[in-house]
């Protein structure tokens, strides 16, 4: 069989922990501070894990990881 290719994409953007789950950066974060509340952009900080639904679609896209 051939090797998988991961998505380019994909390995910028998620990581896996050591249990396997998905940790990606917060959405909402990029620009526009000024219009969201403070206890938005602080609630907002570091990295979250995603759902267990969408963590399977993007354990397609890293076989390797």
């Amino acid at each position: 069989m051939p090797k998988l290719k991961t998505k380019s994409g994909a390995k910028k953007r998620f990581s896996l922990t050591a249990k396997g789950k998905v940790r990606a950066n917060q959405a909402n974060k990029q620009h526009g501070m000024i219009k969201r509340t403070n206890k938005q952009i602080r609630n907002q900080r570091g990295t979250t894990i995603l759902s267990p639904q969408d963590a399977r679609i993007v354990k397609k896209f890293l076989p390797y990881a």
